[in-house]
């Protein structure tokens, strides 16, 4: 009898339980971890106040589930995976490109992050003094060049391999400390993804992106969260919205508000497509072998 009255009880308790925790929905705080020195993508003029497209993005895409005011806060790259596991963050929208290892769980030695994108896509570029534009035509130009990365970022990973031993790298700690160093000429270079490039460019006239300088593979732009049994769930919410959001128009005019001096194919490049964002979302691992 006391068995059955057990069994009784706990389908009356699977009955009336309320709908499983989301992070997201009317009235809820979602803390948005994001870069405070990158004009274009994710830039903090205002203390509290950001703007950018990865910001405009993650305003959009919340926005579709209920989320009105997300509180956005600065974040060092290096730190983007930490801040997650820490629960410092709920998500981090720092142009982060989605990587396999990122995604691998961390008992496999990856960082065990759930994303959602790509909202955008990028391949690695240099930014050098406009004064200097023409000195810069290919890669091989930047031999024993002293070029600035920051910590924590593809750029930093793709021009420490052997391949690219004749330039020389100096290291920073973020966007904003290498752009410095760039106007103050005590770097030749700085190189990282080419939006945030183009970003810097529109913000500084006396800067410009080197033309015809592409390389590295695809940087994959997506919003993270740690991944979680119970935020597996949130994360095909948010991936459901973003992909409504770049079915429309939307995507495009908000990249050209945030980045209006890319050229219109890059921009074209730039420009994920429905199937990429289903191949890396929410995923422990990519859905095909080109994510890196």
């Amino acid at each position: 009898m006391l068995g059955v009255v057990a069994v009784l009880a706990t389908l009356a308790a699977g009955c009336t339980a309320g709908p499983e925790p989301t992070m997201f929905g009317e009235g809820k705080t979602v803390r948005v971890g994001a870069k405070g020195d990158q004009p274009g993508t994710s830039h903090e003029p205002h203390d509290g106040e950001f703007d950018g497209f990865d910001i405009t993005v993650t305003r959009e895409v919340l926005g579709r589930l209920g989320v009105e005011n997300p509180l956005f806060s600065g974040i060092l790259s290096k730190n983007r995976a930490a801040s997650l596991r820490k629960g410092d963050v709920d998500l981090v929208a720092a142009t982060f490109s989605i990587t396999e290892q990122r995604m691998r769980p961390v008992e496999d030695g990856g960082e065990g992050l759930d994303f959602v994108g790509p909202y955008a896509s990028t391949p690695q570029g240099i930014l050098v003094r406009a004064a200097d534009k023409g000195r810069y035509r290919n890669l091989s130009d930047l031999d024993g060049r002293l070029v600035c990365v920051w910590k924590g970022t593809t750029s930093q990973k793709e021009l420490s391999k052997p391949a690219y031993k004749q330039i020389r790298l100096h290291e920073e700690e973020d966007a904003g400390y290498c752009v410095k160093a760039l106007e103050a000429g005590e770097v030749d270079a700085v190189s990282t993804d080419q939006l945030i490039l183009y970003g810097f460019m529109a913000a500084e006239p006396t800067l410009a992106v080197a033309p015809g300088i592409a390389f590295g593979a695809s940087n994959d732009y997506g919003i993270a969260m740690a991944r979680t049994p119970e935020h597996r769930k949130d994360c095909e919410k948010l991936r459901d919205a973003l992909k409504k959001y770049v079915a429309g128009n939307e995507w495009d005019r908000d990249f050209q508000n945030n980045l209006p001096r890319v050229p219109l194919a890059a921009r074209n490049e730039a420009r994920p497509t429905l199937t990429e964002i289903d191949a890396v979302s929410c995923r422990d691992h990519p859905a095909n072998a080109s994510v890196g």
